[in-house]
């Protein structure tokens, strides 16, 4: 069967998160170690133990859930169905490309790391938040932010599946959208607790520096195993193609709902969510509910994999 391998992206942590995985394979437990030594500081205490608080940040989010979601691959790669293609949400298409073979784990994890540093203090120089509306159809999005923009920044984000639209722009605008939430058709408006307007222009200057770091990084020619990009819901080409798709990551709308569509569509029979938490699931279950996807986050499911 056609397979896909999907990796979680920023708001999948929470602490403890690989803890039993570490403790039981000795070969996770080196990942994290790798890790702590690439970054500098102890980010595998931070997994286990918290504060969940740092944990949270941009800064800190990102090389967590990138070294959980590596460490659990490393275990059941070769375990799993070769995949025709991989996936993940915004952040989580760093580790696609891990899975792929297209950058190193080192690798992977400092452009991550760098990449929540700019998103983190693009955030801080500016005033922005993002807002999850439920219920809603694209087109009243698109409606609602024009009303409430009142000049400022203010537009859909994530479509992440039916009925779930993140919109992002400054605090005042999406103050305004909250507002007009129900007018517009929303079941439900929630503020997610996040420190900036992601995916917006607002974070040109983290692109910025992306790209630097980009530029200065290895990234192999995509080959056997494909990899879909966000912004487009196409597959990467090239290794520039993919520097140039995750610059504009930052600054445009993540498209996941139609990146599973394109690859529903194309056949693929098995879907795989490797990281902690299971929000790629959920998204699933909402976007085709007779796909079936198995979550790989805890020891059970890695042993179940392993024993198999």
């Amino acid at each position: 069967m056609k397979t896909a391998f999907l990796f979680p992206g920023q708001g999948a942590q929470f602490v403890s998160m690989g803890k039993d995985i570490a403790d039981t394979h000795f070969e996770a437990a080196a990942i994290f170690d790798q890790a702590n030594d690439i970054l500098g500081y102890d980010l595998k205490a931070l997994c286990f133990e918290g504060p969940e608080e740092k944990l949270n940040t941009t800064t800190y989010s990102q090389p967590a859930i990138f070294t959980v979601s590596a460490a659990i691959l490393t275990l059941i790669k070769d375990k799993l169905p070769v995949p025709c293609v991989t996936a993940g949400l915004s952040m989580g298409e760093y580790t696609a490309l891990l899975a792929a073979g297209l950058v190193s784990f080192e690798d992977g994890l400092k452009l991550v790391s760098k990449r929540g540093q700019a998103m983190q203090a693009a955030a801080e120089q500016s005033d922005g938040s993002m807002l999850c509306l439920i219920g809603m159809e694209p087109e009243k999005v698109n409606e609602l932010c024009a009303e409430a923009a009142e000049g400022d920044v203010l537009l859909g984000v994530n479509y992440n599946c039916p009925g779930q639209i993140v919109v992002s722009g400054s605090k005042a605008a999406c103050g305004r959208a909250e507002g007009l939430a129900e007018k517009y058709g929303a079941m439900k408006a929630v503020p997610l607790a996040v420190s900036g307007a992601f995916h917006t222009s607002m974070m040109d200057p983290a692109a910025t520096a992306l790209s630097e770091a980009l530029s200065a990084t290895d990234i192999a020619e995509p080959s056997d195993i494909k990899v879909i990009a966000n912004i487009d819901a196409e597959y990467y080409t090239s290794a520039n193609a993919i520097r140039q798709g995750l610059c504009k990551q930052l600054t445009n709308p993540i498209l996941w709902q139609r990146c599973m569509e394109k690859l529903l569509a194309e056949g693929i029979e098995e879907f795989y969510e490797i990281g902690p938490g299971k929000v790629l699931a959920g998204l699933m279950r909402r976007i085709n509910r007779k796909q079936k996807v198995t979550n790989i986050g805890n020891i059970a499911a890695v042993d179940k994999i392993l024993q198999s």
